[in-house]
């Protein structure tokens, strides 16, 4: 489909200005979510591999991973807030101002991670100082990606909107990937100094590569359809989070259990890298590279998928990502408990390099689109951040599933499996909008 095929007021309405101005929101974006996301996911390597001995009492090694896991979690409880206020400020004054903040408010947070004295210096009062901080990052990233992607999907050309706006996602992919390869030298330090200082430095790093994103997104001009919905709109002085539950809160709930599949995501990245390491007993090293190569693959697999979704529809590409993954669950995680590398490597690039990418690449432009440009921001941030909850707290509820001997994984695996499938049934249910020109999103 071409712009060419919608109708001339509707082509004119969804283009951009100028020809560069889908391509800059599309990098703004990328490097914004991968300086987000690189803060985001440090925070989420350091859980499964060294808070548990820094931040905690030693004496439970297995009680001391569950509650690092569980800080993992507790940024999402500030998302589902986060994403109100954030989805205010951004369907009322802007897109812009949303980033900005949520770009500084993330390096501030991580910076002051990487400053926290240990456990073993202050007692009780370093797992709270930690929290606190994470629970910052929560905040941040409520706000990120709902915003980057609203840009994205407002400045991106009628019939490319999945491809422009999935760059988030890439973006994302690429700042854990950076993330995993700060960990890399840091992991084959020896222990002592690897504790006592060698894990900071990720966390510092974090400070140069807010300084990036933010010169990138100074430049970065209002959406076009923003601006115009804001010169003709007569509801202003509404409150874009009643707006958005007295005329779509169907649409939150499908975002809400869509964003289920996130699930996927939080258990590859953190829960398996922990089981694999501290249950299996295989190297740090083997399972950073999986991540690694992982994210790679889905580096071109996210923008392909997406783009593959503006010429056959976002629901199934999505649902074909939801369902490929709770099945591909099950060998991932099987391999793990065997120590077969080759199965591990192969089955862990397939599920989160390849299918879980066709999820991944499409949400974005999947989800935007079904709001009214009023109060996409907020009806993208409060669904995607109260679903996105559970994959936030996915790592500590497998951990309380892990059962003994060769099968202990299976309950997780199940949990994964519901959690995606339940995901693939609200996209059923949701209308598929790729030929729907932009005025007429979110609208009966």
């Amino acid at each position: 489909m071409t712009s060419s095929a919608l109708p001339a007021s509707a082509a004119s309405y969804a283009e951009p200005e100028t020809v560069k101005a889908p391509k800059k929101a599309a990098l703004a974006s990328w490097i914004g979510s991968a300086v987000e996301y690189y803060d985001f996911f440090i925070y989420g390597t350091a859980a499964a591999l060294i808070f548990p001995k820094l931040f905690f009492a030693p004496n439970n090694p297995q009680a001391a991973a569950i509650a690092s896991f569980a800080t993992f979690g507790v940024a999402y409880i500030t998302r589902p807030l986060g994403a109100v206020a954030l989805g205010h400020i951004g369907d009322r004054f802007g897109r812009k101002k949303v980033l900005t903040f949520t770009l500084l408010l993330m390096g501030l947070s991580t910076f002051m991670i990487g400053c926290l004295p240990t456990y073993d210096q202050i007692g009780i009062l370093s797992p709270i100082l930690l929290v606190i901080a994470r629970l910052l990052q929560g905040i941040s990233a409520a706000g990120e990606q709902a915003g980057a992607n609203s840009m994205t999907l407002e400045h991106a050309p009628a019939n490319r909107r999945a491809f422009f706006t999935s760059f988030t996602l890439s973006g994302t992919q690429a700042g854990l990937i950076l993330a995993t390869l700060v960990f890399l030298p840091i992991t084959q330090m020896p222990e002592a100094q690897m504790l006592s200082w060698g894990w900071r430095i990720p966390f510092f790093l974090s400070a140069l590569v807010v300084a990036v994103g933010f010169w990138v997104r100074r430049t970065l001009p209002e959406t076009p359809v923003f601006e115009k919905e804001q010169e003709q709109t007569h509801e202003k002085a509404a409150l874009p989070v009643a707006v958005l539950f007295r005329t779509q809160w169907a649409d939150v709930l499908r975002v809400i259990f869509a964003a289920l599949v996130s699930v996927v995501s939080t258990i590859f990245s953190v829960f398996t890298l922990s089981y694999a390491v501290n249950t299996m007993q295989i190297d740090r090293s083997t399972m950073l590279t999986v991540l690694i190569l992982a994210n790679v693959v889905a580096l071109g697999a996210i923008p392909a998928f997406a783009a593959l979704s503006d010429r056959i529809g976002r629901r199934p590409v999505f649902i074909f990502g939801a369902l490929g993954s709770a099945a591909l669950i099950w060998p991932y995680m099987w391999a793990i408990s065997q120590g077969n590398l080759p199965l591990i490597f192969g089955f862990g690039i397939l599920l989160s390099g390849v299918v879980y990418s066709a999820a991944n690449g499409v949400w974005p432009s999947l989800y935007g689109e079904m709001f009214d440009t009023k109060v996409r921001l907020s009806g993208m941030a409060i669904g995607t951040q109260i679903g996105f909850a559970l994959g936030g707290f996915a790592p500590v509820i497998s951990a309380a599933l892990l059962g003994t001997g060769p099968t202990g994984w299976v309950p997780v695996a199940v949990f994964v499996t519901a959690t995606a499938g339940i995901a693939a049934v609200s996209i059923w249910t949701a209308r598929e909008t790729y030929r729907t020109p932009m005025e007429k999103l979110g609208k009966r």
